[in-house]
């Protein structure tokens, strides 16, 4: 069973353009993810699908591997899917959409996401979840809160506060980390489904297989992994790069 990691990596962000290669801690965004990538334990190969040739130069330029995909692509999945078609994977194989805003992701929840599916050959889906420490992240919009079912499958997703307590708060709010794993079978056919009504009023594309009935596993880890989402994060993320490095 190989494992493929595949980055999207678009230029032409809303809310920041050219993201992928804004310089942190004196390497592009893309690179730290890449580099990171690379050190997970069961990871056959890392690759960024990208939209664009600054990206890829930039991708070839520090030894990595990037496909260019052509086309308009609705989510990230989307475009990791045309990225692996012409890469011989099996059907049983796995591939990790690893998001390209998150460059201090511990490798270790690389070979987490895939554990389920490789003990479970009938699961198809998994996602990593992280416990929420900070009162505030639980309103914020780009912090991505999970529930769970009692068998750690995901009930919903939502930009909102979930579980809304009537009478008493929460003990308990799990952030959405944006890593998903898929097998290469399920990964075909869950970029074929069309898109579900509550994808399109949250924005958010893992809502898809939930509503067309698929199973998610949600595999909680014990690391966090802050997002560069606009300008504004890029000093704050390269100084937790620069702590970290003189930390190690």
């Amino acid at each position: 069973m190989g494992i493929t990691v595949v980055i999207p990596a678009r230029y032409g962000s809303t809310r920041f353009p050219g993201k992928p290669l804004c310089q942190l801690a004196g390497r592009t965004m893309i690179e730290w993810v890449c580099r990171r990538a690379a050190q997970a334990r069961d990871v056959g190969r890392v690759v960024v699908a990208t939209d664009d040739d600054r990206i890829l130069d930039a991708v070839i330029g520090f030894g990595g591997r990037a496909v260019l995909t052509t086309g308009r692509f609705a989510t990230g999945s989307d475009r990791v899917a045309a990225a692996v078609q012409d890469m011989g994977l099996n059907p049983d194989d796995l591939v990790i959409n690893l998001q390209g805003d998150q460059p201090l992701f511990n490798p270790r929840c690389l070979d987490q996401v895939v554990e389920p599916l490789k003990n479970e050959p009938d699961l198809v889906m998994s996602t990593l979840v992280y416990p929420i420490t900070d009162p505030g992240a639980v309103q914020n919009p780009n912090n991505v809160k999970t529930v769970l079912d009692l068998f750690g499958n995901a009930l919903y997703f939502s930009r909102g506060p979930i579980p809304f307590g009537r009478d008493e708060t929460p003990d308990q709010f799990h952030k959405h980390l944006g890593i998903y794993a898929f097998r290469k079978s399920f990964l075909d056919k869950f970029t074929a489904l069309p898109p579900g009504r509550l994808e399109q009023i949250e924005k958010l594309e893992q809502l898809r297989a939930l509503e067309h009935g698929y199973p998610i596993r949600c595999v909680i880890t014990e690391h966090d992994s802050p997002e560069v989402d606009t300008p504004a994060d890029v000093a704050r993320v390269s100084e937790m790069i620069e702590v970290e490095g003189r930390e190690s």
